[in-house]
């Protein structure tokens, strides 16, 4: 098959994740987050940043959905980008005195980050990336490295919390975890069309379109040949990747159906068309286009 690479435009669209309690997800992705459901009411719910479609979060509840084990496949986290250090530094503020714990924070060189868990269970990454012409690189790949954050000075830039999400805030990446990294990068850059931008972190795999730090994180930090998470627990469902264009969407699909691979196809009422695809290990991937 011919080399393939996806439009630089193509990014991150949403996170579909199962939980147990529609409430208590509510109460942390509207409430805390402050997130705006978007939806009527029903079984779920969908959230944007800016209180309009698309979402950006979409929550499906199982009644009794347990935790994701952890030395299974499947979401690592969902990584929200807020578009300054202001503004990550107005939603930490919010975390801190709503009293909500972080499980860590990091300087990537790229990026800074924060990292919490919501009440499932279900890995989240805050970050603002620094400007490309400040990246690190090495041997033409960039150079991401894990740093301990000043915590305290980025939370010196906020007086005030944020009283809702930056309406400029979008989904910057999904970090997984794979069975096998070969297999997946099979997958995401030999079929799919993204394109290693790291493969020197240990365990781990970070690809991207359009010369991005990554759209995607891949690792065996769990181990390898891990199984799928039972049908059962909480975590995520599908992400989806928007194409800029139909054209590039149906380009993308006829690739797909070339290789022999299984796609759910289907047009929704707002004019998107949605091609839903699995990776070697399950994680549903929604491509997009309008």
């Amino acid at each position: 098959m011919n080399a393939y690479s996806l439009p630089a435009t193509t990014h991150m669209a949403y996170a579909h994740l199962r939980v147990a309690d529609r409430e208590r997800a509510l109460a942390f992705y509207r409430d805390l987050l402050s997130l705006h459901r978007i939806d009527a009411d029903g079984p779920g719910a969908a959230l944007s940043a800016t209180g309009a479609q698309p979402p950006l979060i979409v929550l499906e509840a199982h009644s009794g959905a347990r935790p994701k084990p952890p030395r299974t496949t499947g979401l690592y986290h969902v990584a929200i980008r807020l578009p300054d250090r202001t503004a990550l530094a107005r939603t930490l503020r919010r975390l801190v005195e709503r009293g909500w714990p972080l499980q860590g924070a990091a300087d990537h060189g790229v990026s800074e980050a924060l990292y919490l868990s919501d009440p499932d269970g279900n890995g989240l990454e805050l970050y603002t990336d620094r400007p490309r012409d400040e990246w690190p690189w090495q041997d033409g790949q960039v150079a991401m490295v894990s740093e301990p954050l000043d915590v305290r000075a980025l939370l010196s830039l906020a007086r005030e919390p944020a009283e809702t999400i930056d309406p400029r805030a979008d989904i910057g990446h999904m970090h997984l975890q794979v069975s096998d990294l070969a297999r997946a990068e099979a997958f995401y850059c030999g079929l799919l069309g993204f394109e290693v931008m790291q493969r020197t972190y240990p365990g781990a795999l970070f690809v991207a379109a359009g010369g991005y730090h990554h759209h995607l994180g891949l690792n065996i930090w769990a181990g390898r040949s891990t199984p799928p998470p039972p049908p059962d627990a909480a975590g995520l469902v599908a992400f989806g990747v928007r194409l800029p264009d139909v054209a590039a969407w149906q380009a993308l699909v006829g690739r797909l159906e070339g290789a022999g691979a299984a796609l759910d196809v289907q047009d929704d009422a707002d004019g998107t068309r949605r091609a839903l695809v699995r990776d070697p290990d399950g994680t549903g991937v929604a491509l997009l286009a309008r």
